[in-house]
């Protein structure tokens, strides 16, 4: 598959095959793609790595040219914690398909709507999602979801059904079924897989495990 020309329909499709957006904020990146290779081998079909490193774009554009997951449409690869249009604009040049912000600004939003890439705002307030929505959000990250837990997702799709909301911040194995069967499209993971204690030591089966653990979870409270 040509990423150049791929759809951000057709990237959201892929992120949520495996349910989980797996958010990679680490302060030493240097274990990158083993941590990559366990999270795909795992089952997730999203990553996104976090800007608080100024290393994350380096080892983006490393890891989408090292996977050919990225390249051939079964997985794809983000930034997150992307904060303003010059971040966005540095985040796509780099080759990522799809951003995600903490906060809803609309001048970064139109670079990536400008641009053709998804864009997965910040929100958390009914007003704020809607105007994050409205202008042209792929899906909004609802951050942070463990402020008004998973029934907070079935109360905003009651009278907004059409929304696509990801809950990150909070979420883990005990109240990730919660968070999809209220509506969420997908689950924003991030401490709670990946482990920075695990990712030090290079346990990579037990990132694995838990990585497949969480998909699982996913599938079936899909169904």
């Amino acid at each position: 598959m040509d990423t150049a020309t791929i759809s951000k329909e057709e990237v959201m499709r892929i992120a949520g095959l495996g349910g989980v957006v797996v958010v990679i904020r680490l302060d030493d990146l240097s274990k990158a793609a083993d941590l990559t290779r366990a999270l795909l081998d795992g089952g997730v079909t999203a990553l996104e790595f976090t800007m608080t490193n100024p290393q994350a774009l380096e080892v983006l554009t490393a890891i989408k040219s090292a996977f050919p997951e990225f390249t051939q449409g079964t997985a794809v690869i983000g930034a997150g914690t992307v904060l303003t249009p010059d971040d966005a604009r540095a985040a796509l040049a780099a080759g990522a398909q799809f951003v995600v912000t903490p906060v809803s600004n609309f001048e970064t939003i139109k670079v990536c709507t400008d641009a053709g890439v998804p864009i997965v705002p910040g929100a958390l307030t009914p007003t704020e999602i809607i105007n994050a929505w409205n202008a042209g959000a792929s899906a909004i990250k609802v951050f942070p979801a463990r402020a008004f837990g998973p029934a907070y997702f079935k109360d905003l799709r009651e009278p907004l059904p059409f929304l696509k909301l990801i809950p990150t911040g909070g979420v883990s194995l005990g109240n990730g079924a919660d968070f999809i069967k209220n509506g969420a499209i997908a689950l924003g993971v991030g401490g709670n897989l990946v482990d920075k204690k695990l990712v030090a030591a290079g346990d990579w089966e037990a990132i694995r495990q838990k990585t497949a653990a969480y998909v699982e979870l996913v599938k079936k409270a899909r169904q």
